[in-house]
């Protein structure tokens, strides 16, 4: 049948180059989205299980890339962002997400231009962070053979920093040297050059008590856990190193039933511009907890509660990190001021364990003195509760052991 004017002017503007050329390509459309979002994690070394620097990474996995963003599990945020905004916010546009499905319903065309190649170290941090660069203090720990014998292995490490004058460290990074059974590490700092034999020690060592009678210069300079990366302070705020300290390094690894070993290693990267405060930390434990003992029997659902304050002066607070363990289902946080006004922090109504963050605010919130900070955590110790360690479920109290339980909120802090 001959076509009319109608019929022939619809068939082209269908087919024509220009609206052809707005099907997405991997090049143009999506290699920038999981540059942005994906990449940060998704790299050799990096959080996540497998890399997505290139082409060929991303298309194997396009279908389950598809999936995961449509839904909104990845990129992981678990917090509740109606509740409190944050710097480092992870999460995908509506707009990026049909960009991703259109492209894998298209076929996931390649398109052209430059290729990101996954075997160069300066080009995938240039692609997965536009504020990459590189640290200015690498320390790595001595390898450490982990025992296969199933137990829970709490170690000390003493580094050397090798400092002839005082630093100004704006961020901090932990590479992990074995992910897969590194529970946590807290960083410390010492000043006074007497600690080095720490070094490899275990928690159950005698000597560790005299070990832990010499005041830290820093209690707390970073906390990894699962899911936590690259802390970076505001402009004009930054933690103060002294000439001749020390890092330490205390590490959980997990059990394992065969012989492995570490090497993890420490980043920091000194402050660019001058510096006007000096970041501190506020860490709430279970010794703030209002209804004690915690303790979280046997097939129960409990909630604990936690009070801080007054607080003795006026802090102004960069981020929380709220840990927990596997039996964790929420956490929320606020503070009250002397007025009565509520300053929310945060609020995570699922709480997954493989992805804890060191959430920053957008600006710091200031906490007048007389302000009380108060959070509460619920806990699921029940049989069927699949994330139970615990078989079949017992009492469980406060330990860093993956079979114990906390309830812990650190902040960053200036004044």
């Amino acid at each position: 049948m001959k076509k009319g004017p109608f019929e022939i002017a619809l068939l082209w503007l269908l087919t024509a180059p220009w609206l052809l050329a707005q099907t997405p390509t991997y090049t143009a459309n999506i290699q920038p989205i999981l540059a942005q979002h994906c990449a940060p994690c998704h790299h050799p070394g990096g959080l996540g299980p497998f890399s997505l620097l290139t082409y060929e990474d991303v298309a194997k996995r396009g279908k389950f890339i598809a999936k995961v963003t449509q839904i909104r599990y990845m990129p992981p945020f678990p917090a509740d962002r109606q509740f409190q905004h944050y710097s480092n916010e992870r999460g995908l546009s509506e707009t990026e997400i049909s960009t991703i499905q259109a492209w894998v319903q298209g076929g996931m065309v390649q398109g052209k231009g430059v290729r990101v190649r996954d075997n160069r170290v300066k080009e995938r941090a240039t692609q997965a962070d536009p504020n990459a660069r590189t640290p200015d203090l690498v320390l790595r720990m001595k390898p450490y053979n982990i025992k296969g014998d199933v137990q829970e292995d709490f170690r000390y490490f003493h580094v050397p920093m090798g400092l002839t004058q005082d630093v100004w460290v704006e961020a901090i990074e932990f590479v992990p040297g074995n992910r897969k059974l590194l529970h946590h590490s807290r960083l410390m700092i010492d000043s006074t050059g007497t600690m080095a034999g720490i070094d490899g020690i275990t928690e159950e060592d005698s000597r560790l008590q005299e070990f832990q009678k010499t005041p830290l210069a820093d209690e707390f300079l970073y906390g990894w856990v699962p899911g936590n990366d690259r802390v970076t302070f505001p402009a004009g705020a930054a933690k103060l190193i002294r000439a001749g300290s020390d890092l330490i390094l205390n590490i959980h690894y997990s059990p394992s039933a065969k012989a492995d070993q570490d090497q993890s290693e420490v980043r920091l990267y000194y402050a660019r511009k001058p510096v006007e405060r000096v970041v501190k930390t506020l860490t709430l434990t279970e010794n703030n907890v209002t209804n004690q003992p915690f303790q979280l029997p046997a097939n129960t659902k409990p909630t604990f509660f936690m009070n801080y304050g007054p607080l003795p002066d006026t802090v102004r607070l960069l981020s929380v990190l709220p840990h927990m363990h596997r039996l964790g289902k929420s956490v929320r946080a606020f503070a009250i001021t002397p007025d009565g006004d509520v300053i929310n922090l945060i609020k995570i109504d699922a709480w997954d364990y493989n992805w804890q963050l060191s959430y920053f605010f957008q600006t710091p919130l200031v906490l007048p003195k007389g302000a009380t900070i108060i959070a509460e955590a619920s806990y699921d110790n029940t049989d069927q509760n699949p994330l139970n360690p615990n078989r079949p479920a017992r009492t469980v109290g406060y330990g860093w052991n993956s079979t114990d339980e906390m309830m812990n909120l650190v902040f960053y802090y200036i004044k």
